[in-house]
């Protein structure tokens, strides 16, 4: 197994774990970015796809591309940016069933690539992954996620990043708590 596999796994699953995962820390921010930026420039721009040939090479590109940046570049654009290859990388990943070969702690993160995803079909889908392979609380943020992108057509909470004027109900929810009004709306 490629060094780089490990040491990504080992970050996220072991070093980092649960606690630090959706967590906001520029301490733990600036950690990722001063470990992993160059290997995720490397994996946006399509490299590593040898990876895709084991569960633990997927799940490492997934990290890469969908976890980090929303770390390294909070609050910006570009922690979005490589969102697109995240998506089609858990597509691949999932046709080969390498969601199922990891431990449950791991096997949402071949799922959250559609649930952060803006386009309907894909939210659809993350509320079918976590209902049939790993219901638990992934399944009521995925369904936070998709009524989102239902109501809004978009995650208003990126407006900012993304440089998007916010409509009047996108600044009520923001007014009412965010994410968390959709999460205690679907709890």
């Amino acid at each position: 197994m490629d060094e780089r596999i490990r040491d990504i796994i080992e970050f996220w699953m072991v070093e980092a774990g649960p606690a630090r995962w959706y967590d906001s820390d520029a301490a733990f921010d600036q950690q990722i970015r001063d470990k992993f930026e160059a290997i995720w420039r490397s994996a946006w721009q399509g490299k590593f796809g040898e990876w895709m040939a084991t569960s633990e090479g997927a799940l490492a590109l997934l990290l890469l591309c969908d976890q980090f940046p929303r770390n390294m570049f909070r609050g910006k654009a570009l922690a979005f940016a490589s969102d697109p290859r995240a998506r089609d990388l858990a597509r691949e990943a999932i046709t080969q069933g390498f969601d199922l070969e990891v431990s449950p702690e791991a096997r949402q993160f071949f799922y959250l690539p559609f649930e952060h995803s803006e386009e309907m079909e894909d939210q659809l889908r993350a509320v079918e992954l976590f209902t049939e392979r790993l219901p638990g609380e992934g399944l009521t943020h995925a369904r936070a996620h998709a009524a989102t992108i239902a109501e809004f057509g978009r995650f208003p909470w990126r407006n900012a990043a993304l440089g998007r004027t916010a409509t009047p109900e996108e600044e009520a929810i923001m007014a009412a708590g965010g994410y968390a009004e959709m999460l205690r709306r679907v709890s």
